[in-house]
């Protein structure tokens, strides 16, 4: 054990002590590898026993926000959502500690990851749970729609920080890695599909009212349910969280995230739109909700295809390259269905089959393939 972790626990006693001005002793400690996160148990005094997360930052592999604001945005969403919005979907911040970057919130357990049932028992053990993950997505965006004035001030209050860079920081750059690999791969974006680009990065840009909070990662990593019975959900990992259009997080219902090899259950797709239509009524209005999300879907296809260097240098039958050729048919599958942006939708067609040429061995039906199947590392 590091030393890092041996010093957590009385951290989090000093933390939780002088927050409730009583003392509190830690008689427990687990470490939730490979995470910065602790399961602990206390003992209050004349509270009963309590079982608590206790999280600290440490180096993320995204560079591009440090480990102050990650901390400070985690605790002013979970604020935002359970004080200002009264609203049970993540965990509560019990107490933090800007400081040294520590964090102690409510445990959700016996809730566990929604994707390790995924990949444990397949998704037609869970269709309860999916649909839940699919619901719990759309009732945050209902919820925090048109209040990122709250949010925004009450993040602010903790250190610098930006709604047009929450918006739009990280739209341009992954769209134009992915121009360059798709002119490498022989199927360059030009005439109406490059209009229909700009279209789709003001879409991104300009959400409206599709303008809600995300967690900043939608994937069910991120999301805790009951193994069995209850279907409750509960979202966590709110370190990136900021507002955005809220169908970037629509996305994982419709393509393939990293962790999986095909994703598709229209069943769950209607499950969000649903939830999110009772806070944002333009989720009913087939050609915005459409556009949205083909939007949302190809500038993900894109960033995407901005890592074939990498998976190119992979040895053949590596998951990664079906996943790839997945991620762009089912990006264009989505706006076909929405009649979206037909022509970047045709770019997606043929940048897919040029790599099914390319790689033979990613030359798959996918169809045949179950939903919510494991990409292999």
């Amino acid at each position: 054990m590091t030393a890092e972790v041996i010093g957590r626990p009385a951290d989090v006693a000093s933390l939780l002590s002088r927050h409730r001005s009583v003392p509190v002793t830690v008689v427990s400690w687990e470490p939730v590898p490979p995470w910065a996160v602790a399961r602990a148990r206390l003992d209050g005094g004349p509270r009963p026993a309590e079982r608590v997360i206790a999280k600290w930052t440490r180096p993320h592999a995204n560079r591009t926000r440090t480990s102050a604001w990650r901390i400070r945005t985690e605790l002013a969403a979970l604020r935002f959502l359970s004080d200002d919005l009264a609203l049970d979907l993540a965990p509560r911040a019990l107490a933090c500690d800007l400081a040294t970057g520590l964090i102690v919130l409510t445990d959700l357990a016996p809730r566990v990851p929604l994707d390790q049932l995924l990949r444990a028992d397949g998704s037609s053990a869970h269709a309860t749970r999916l649909a839940a993950f699919a619901r719990a997505r759309g009732e945050l965006h209902s919820a925090t729609a048109g209040r990122a004035e709250t949010y925004y001030a009450r993040r602010a209050a903790l250190g610098p920080v930006s709604l047009a860079e929450d918006v739009s920081g990280h739209l341009a750059e992954p769209v134009e890695k992915g121009r360059g690999q798709a002119t490498v791969l022989g199927a360059p974006i030009r005439d109406r599909a490059e209009r229909e680009l700009a279209t789709m990065l003001h879409e991104l840009a300009e959400p409206g009212p599709f303008l809600a909070l995300s967690n900043g990662d939608p994937e069910a990593n991120n999301v805790l349910v009951h193994a069995s019975g209850d279907p409750d959900v509960r979202l966590i990992d709110f370190e990136f969280a900021g507002y955005a259009h809220a169908l970037r997080d629509a996305v994982c219902l419709h393509l393939p995230g990293p962790g999986w090899l095909w994703v598709r259950d229209d069943d769950l797709a209607a499950e969000y739109r649903r939830a999110l239509a009772r806070g944002v009524p333009e989720a009913e209005d087939d050609r915005r909700y459409g556009f949205g999300l083909a939007a949302a879907c190809m500038h993900y296809a894109l960033a995407r295809l901005g890592r074939l260097p990498t998976v190119d240098a992979r040895p053949p039958a590596h998951d990664s390259r079906p996943q790839l050729v997945a991620t762009l048919e089912a990006a264009a599958r989505t706006a076909e269905a929405h009649r979206a942006l037909p022509h970047l939708a045709g770019w997606a067609r043929q940048a897919a089959a040029r790599l099914r040429r390319r790689w033979p061995d990613a030359d798959l039906d996918l169809d045949a393939v179950p939903t919510y199947t494991p990409r292999r590392p």
